[in-house]
């Protein structure tokens, strides 16, 4: 297994600055969890990691080799992306046999009959044009390329939009089995954290093109409480620190703050201290609310 190295990536478009000097090693043997809310540059850094588009400045190796313009690099790399039906899209044409079958062209781990068994799984008809596919589908056509791949990196982008519950329960479900079985790397981005957490052992965080957050899931969340109680009260026990979410019913407070709960339990005052779920850490982190 091969390690990915970003170093200052940096991707501007016209004025704007998608990603800021992104310095990230993504080590093998992990699920990783890209979050950032919408316009934070998670597609961009996608993209830029597969060389399918040109970074402005910055170096990506995999392995220790460049990943731009490397044939043999990016036959181990995967982006998963999220297909789409609308007209004009050049892709509608093609019928789902024969995009799958340029997995066989592209990726060196290749699975014929994995993605025959996905196919069947899903329901997936292979006679279908990508056209005729329903949203939910097209992300069932997009995940079974990116499983079938076997790449050693496979990146899925919003792999779930479009699924409803049951339907996204079994991706999870899948990821978990492959990865358990070969110890593939996924780096997998999405906005439904609720469901997705249990799955990620590592987080990285993207916030306005740049990368805020690069942390073990537990170690990430262990640094993180809410702390809850009468407002006078709260405001003592959270003497010192600066909120980073507040809220206030009556008498009653809550305050988000950056420190272990055993600090501010170790104060001794009549308030309740909870720990935070990883949704709730970035609504932290990143302000406002997450989007759908």
């Amino acid at each position: 297994m091969k390690t990915l190295c970003a170093q200052n990536l940096c991707k501007s478009y016209g004025g704007t600055k998608a990603l800021r000097d992104v310095t990230l090693t993504l080590e093998p043997g992990h699920i990783y969890g890209l979050l950032g809310r919408n316009g934070a540059g998670k597609t961009t850094l996608l993209k830029a990691f597969t060389a399918q588009i040109p970074l402005t400045t910055g170096t990506l190796t995999y392995g220790g080799e460049p990943v731009w313009e490397n044939e043999k690099a990016l036959s181990e790399l995967c982006l998963g992306r999220e297909l789409s039906s609308r007209l004009g899209n050049s892709e509608n044409a093609l019928k789902v046999k024969d995009y799958l079958r340029a997995g066989r062209l592209f990726y060196a781990h290749w699975d014929e009959a994995y993605a025959r068994q996905l196919v069947q799984r899903f329901g997936l008809n292979p006679r279908k044009t990508i056209g005729q596919l329903s949203k939910g589908m097209l992300s069932m056509l997009s995940i079974t390329m990116a499983l079938a791949s076997r790449a050693p990196l496979t990146f899925l982008d919003e792999p779930v939009a479009g699924l409803d519950m049951v339907a996204r329960e079994e991706f999870y479900k899948l990821l978990l089995e492959e990865f358990t079985a070969s110890g593939r790397t996924f780096v997998v981005s999405t906005h439904i954290l609720e469901e997705a957490a249990p799955v990620f052992d590592r987080v990285l965080v993207l916030k306005e093109g740049q990368l805020i957050e690069d942390c073990e899931t537990d170690a990430l969340l262990a640094q993180f409480c809410a702390v809850s109680g009468r407002e006078d009260v709260v405001d003592a026990a959270c003497a010192g620190y600066t909120p980073l979410h507040v809220e206030t019913m009556g008498r009653q407070k809550c305050c988000t703050l950056r420190t272990p709960a055993a600090d501010i339990a170790a104060r001794g005052l009549d308030v309740d201290v909870t720990p935070l779920a990883l949704h709730q850490v970035f609504v932290a982190l990143c302000g406002g609310e997450v989007e759908p």
